[in-house]
């Protein structure tokens, strides 16, 4: 075998190690977990669910890379849930022969599928726009939608947390891909997604282009300074109108969640994201103010 055959076989298991920290819970416990949420006492896609006058609009998570609508979710929504919203999730970016575990395809369809499950919930609610919030991949794709699918229509406010809105170095892994031939090739026909992810990717590029932001969408971004997976980790906050960039430790200095913690049990988090969705009654985050 050639030396750089040899190499490019634990670049390429790094990256996806890498990643694959988004996956939640063991494959063993998934369908229960998909049962769990399934049950009417879940409270959550709930399709019967109708939108209060204290929270208006339907919330809808986005789940991150190798990640599920269940698994991702399973403390943020029975939250959300618990404080009034209607509250739903999507799976998305499917691969053939791929099970439990998703965001994997490329975005660009992915936006294509969140587009029309908005319009599902929409109509479900008699809503006319709902609030996004999503976790890693989940807080950067709807951008694409929002800006080239017509969701800045349908959508409020978009909240991501640890978004890898700027695309990811991996802690600078991904600068040595060209180095190893034939690497990029391989991630991007085996798993688009981590392709489109990569800083400097095509995708990232036409998504940022003229700026961050659309008018008439909130954004929230909640980073934290100890993300292994988004690196660097301001590259996830964006510039414009509209926009509120939140990093865990100006709120409370003691927590130490990364990049999976963030988005599947900080109460920071939790917290910031019940801010971003009602800010006309938010209340200060500090370590002290999160329990209940």
């Amino acid at each position: 075998m050639l030396p750089w055959k040899r190499l490019l076989r634990p670049l390429t298991a790094l990256l996806l190690t890498a990643t694959v920290v988004l996956v939640p819970a063991a494959t063993a416990t998934a369908e229960a977990a998909t049962a769990e949420a399934a049950a009417p006492s879940a409270g959550w896609n709930n399709y019967s669910c109708k939108p209060s006058a204290a929270h208006p609009r339907p919330v809808v998570l986005v789940h991150g890379t190798f990640a599920n609508s269940v698994d991702n979710w399973l403390a943020l929504a029975p939250y959300l849930v618990n404080r009034g919203y209607c509250v739903y999730s999507l799976d998305y970016g499917q691969l053939p022969g791929v099970t439990l575990v998703h965001g994997l395809g490329p975005i660009e369809k992915s936006a294509g599928q969140l587009q029309g499950f908005v319009d599902t919930v929409l109509a479900a609610t008699g809503s006319a726009e709902a609030d996004l919030v999503g976790h890693s991949q989940g807080g950067m794709m709807p951008r694409y939608y929002l800006k080239f699918l017509g969701g800045a229509a349908k959508v409020n406010a978009l909240v991501g947390i640890a978004p890898d809105n700027h695309g990811t170095t991996l802690l600078g892994l991904t600068r040595l891909l060209p180095y190893f031939p034939g690497a990029e090739g391989l991630i991007s026909t085996a798993t688009p997604a981590l392709a489109d992810q990569i800083a400097g990717s095509p995708f990232l590029t036409k998504l940022n282009a003229g700026g961050d932001t659309v008018p008439g969408v909130r954004y929230t971004v909640i980073a934290t300074r100890y993300d292994e997976v988004v690196t660097p980790y301001r590259s996830q906050f964006l510039t414009g109108p509209d926009v509120r960039n939140v990093l865990l430790q100006d709120l409370c200095a003691v927590d130490l969640s990364e990049h999976v913690a963030i988005g599947l049990l900080d109460r920071i988090a939790f917290h910031e994201v019940a801010n971003a969705l009602d800010p006309a009654h938010a209340t200060a985050t500090t370590c002290a103010s999160v329990i209940g």
